[in-house]
C-alpha cells in the first residue's frame, strides 16, 4: 500500500471535526433552533474552521500540479473535489440563511414604516424571501448527501494508507469522534481496513509510537492488539522496546538493558531505526550507571550495545556503499 501523503492526519483530523460540527447544525436546523451565529464556527473562510481547513489542506496534497514531486492519485483528486463542492455549498446555505435571518426581519419590520408607492419593492423582497426559504431546505439535503458521500471517500483512502501507523494513531487518538462518524466502534473500523485484523492497526500505531519516542503509549497500543489476537510473541518483544526506553528514561538502567536486550532477540531489519536510538542510548551508560550493580549493568550493557551495533550494520553498510 502507498504510504499517506505528509499531512494527511491532519486531513483526516479537520475532516471528523467538520463533520461532527456539520451534524450538529443539520440537528439545529431541522429543529427549528439555528440562528446565524450558530454558524461562525465551521461556515466561514478562514483558519478558525475546520472545514476551510480541510479545502486548504486537500488543495495543498491533492491537486494536481507541473512539476509536483509527488503526483495525487485518482481517489485523492476525487477527494479534494468532493470536499471542495461540500465548501461551496456550505458557504451558498451561509448566504441564504443570513438572508432570510437577517435580511427577513428588517424587511418585514420596514414595510410597515413606508409610503404605498414602495409596495412593489416589497413584494419583490417577499418573493426573494420565500424563494430563500424554500433553497435553505434543499441546500441542508444536499450538503447532508454530499458530505456523506465525502467520508465515504475518505474511508477509500483510509483504506489505501492503512499500513501508515500515523494513520492509524490518527484514528485512536480521535476513538470518539471516529467512532460517531464511521458509525461503527474503533475496532470494527479497523477490521474493515486490514481484512478483519483490528490488531494489525493497532500494532501499526503502536510502532509508530515506538520511533517518536511516545513509549507508554506504544505499549498501550500493543497492549490493545494482543487482546484483539495479534502475535503475542512478537507484540510483547515490542512492548519490550517501550519498557526499556522507558527504565531508561527513569535511571532504571539495569531494567533498561534486561528489556532491551529481550527486544533484540528476533530483531529484523525493519528494526534499524530503533536499534540505533537502543544503542545511542546504552552507549551512555559508562557516565551514568551509579551504585553496586554497576559493574555488572555495565557487563550486560556492553553486551548489549554490541547486538544493537550488529543490528546497525547492514544499514550502515548500505549507506555507505550509496555514498560512494
Amino acid at each position: 500500500m502507498p504510504s499517506a501523503p505528509p499531512g494527511f492526519v491532519d486531513v483526516v483530523r479537520d475532516f471528523l471535526s467538520a463533520h461532527r460540527a456539520l451534524r450538529e447544525i443539520f440537528a439545529s436546523f431541522r429543529a427549528g433552533s439555528l440562528r446565524f451565529e450558530d454558524l461562525d464556527p465551521v461556515f466561514v473562510d478562514d483558519e478558525s474552521s475546520a472545514l476551510f481547513r480541510l479545502k486548504e489542506r486537500c488543495h495543498a496534497l491533492f491537486r494536481p500540479r507541473p512539476g509536483h514531486a509527488r503526483e495525487a492519485r485518482h481517489r485523492e483528486v476525487l477527494f479534494d473535489l468532493a470536499v471542495g463542492s461540500l465548501f461551496h455549498e456550505v458557504m451558498k446555505f451561509r448566504e441564504n440563511f443570513y438572508q432570510r435571518d437577517v435580511y427577513g426581519p428588517q424587511v418585514r419590520a420596514l414595510r410597515a414604516q413606508v409610503e404605498p408607492a414602495a409596495a412593489a419593492l416589497f413584494l419583490e423582497f417577499e418573493k426573494i424571501l420565500d424563494a430563500v426559504s424554500a433553497r435553505l431546505g434543499e441546500g441542508i439535503d444536499e450538503i447532508e448527501a454530499l458530505l456523506a458521500q465525502t467520508r465515504s471517500q475518505l474511508l477509500l483512502l483510509l483504506a489505501e494508507h492503512a499500513d501508515d501507523g500515523l494513520v492509524m494513531r490518527s484514528l485512536i487518538e480521535q476513538r470518539e469522534a471516529a467512532e460517531e462518524v464511521f458509525g461503527r466502534p474503533l475496532e470494527a473500523l479497523l477490521g474493515e481496513l486490514h481484512e478483519r485484523r483490528p490488531a494489525r492497526g493497532f500494532a501499526l500505531a503502536g510502532r509508530s509510537y515506538l520511533e517518536s519516542g511516545h513509549y507508554a503509549l506504544a505499549e498501550s497500543a500493543f497492549a490493545a492488539a494482543e487482546r484483539l489476537g495479534g502475535d503475542a510473541r512478537e507484540l510483547a518483544r515490542q512492548a519490550a522496546y517501550a519498557r526499556g526506553m522507558r527504565a531508561y528514561l527513569a535511571g532504571d538502567y539495569a531494567e533498561s538493558v534486561a528489556q532491551l536486550d529481550a527486544w533484540t532477540r528476533g530483531a529484523e531489519a525493519a528494526d534499524v531505526f530503533l536499534a540505533g536510538l537502543a544503542h545511542a542510548a546504552v552507549s551512555k551508560l559508562e557516565r551514568l550507571v551509579q551504585g553496586s550493580g554497576r559493574d555488572a549493568t555495565l557487563r550486560a550493557g556492553g553486551e548489549l550495545a554490541a547486538r544493537l551495533a550488529g543490528l546497525r550494520a547492514p544499514a550502515q553498510a548500505g549507506a555507505a556503499a550509496r555514498r560512494a
